[in-house]
């Protein structure tokens, strides 16, 4: 697993992992347009079911530009994770630099209808350097 997804968090035993890859063949450099893609899943270890409502981005360009996007569900869905299960998904990131990050967090309800925020792990977007 470790392999696969370079970074993770946990938060009351839901744990996120993210998988980060640069995308050359979406990118277009002299055009100052670099894209990644990202591959999240969501675990949940807790003894409760969750539903994913809302997510929060916090992305920040190589020129410490921040933008911050607030959205409901992921992918547009918002999926339920009953105790043991996990959610997949992928999505992209494109920025005006080679390189950035993202963090964020997931507000997930809980089953009695108290809300529940999951921290989504820092993870770096760096384009690999090339020779001019």
């Amino acid at each position: 697993m470790k392999e696969l997804f370079q970074h993770a968090a946990t938060t009351e035993g839901v744990t996120v992992r993210v998988a980060v890859n640069f995308l050359p063949e979406q990118s277009q450099p002299d055009a100052g347009k670099w894209f990644w893609v990202y591959h999240i899943r969501i675990e949940n270890g807790s003894h409760e079911t969750l539903q994913l409502r809302t997510r929060h981005w916090r992305i920040t360009d190589g020129r410490g530009m921040v933008n911050h996007v607030d959205g409901e569900g992921v992918v547009g869905e918002q999926p339920v994770l009953r105790p043991g299960e996990s959610h997949d998904y992928v999505s992209g990131c494109p920025l005006a630099t080679p390189h950035g990050s993202m963090e964020g967090f997931y507000t997930f309800v809980r089953d009695e209808g108290g809300p529940l925020e999951v921290r989504i792990p820092f993870f770096p977007l760096a384009a690999p350097a090339t020779a001019d």
